[in-house]
């Protein structure tokens, strides 16, 4: 499951998303908006800037911003600046990999060559998702109310 701090930051990217090339949102905005708790956001705000993802204007017209386009930024690199693996085992990561206590041998464990699959086919997935492809998975899910996920 997601952590609190990556789901906020998805709310948050997606709604800079919506108003990407409408220059800089404030914090209170993005909180309303999103129903967010804005000291909590302020954190998760500071840390995508810092990542390089928003960028920031101070003053009168101040805000945040995306610093890429919308296609450019993908559901795994968000989940993992946040929450770390993407994988369930910590045998089975790819950047995060502690040894496992359980298996004497890694390389023929049958649980951990599937997790290893899972994980495999869940980061192609994540990579594959931009922040793009939510906004038009949002718009085509308010357009076809009958519809359900």
């Amino acid at each position: 499951m997601l952590s609190k701090k990556a789901q906020y930051a998805l709310y948050a990217l997606v709604h800079l998303a919506r108003t990407y090339d409408h220059g800089p949102v404030l914090i209170k905005d993005i909180a309303e908006a999103e129903k967010l708790p804005r000291k909590f956001l302020e954190t998760i705000l500071l840390e995508l800037r810092t990542q390089g993802i928003l960028a920031s204007k101070k003053g009168k017209g101040g805000g945040y911003m995306l610093r890429r386009d919308p296609s450019d930024v993908n559901m795994a690199e968000i989940i993992r600046l946040f929450d770390g693996a993407i994988a369930l085992l910590p045998c089975a990561t790819y950047r995060y990999y502690e040894q496992c206590a359980h298996c004497k041998d890694e390389s023929r464990c049958a649980i951990k060559s599937y997790v290893k699959d899972v994980r495999d086919e869940t980061v192609k997935m994540m990579k594959g998702i931009s922040l793009k492809d939510i906004l038009e998975r949002e718009n085509w899910l308010l357009s076809h109310p009958s519809e359900t996920i």
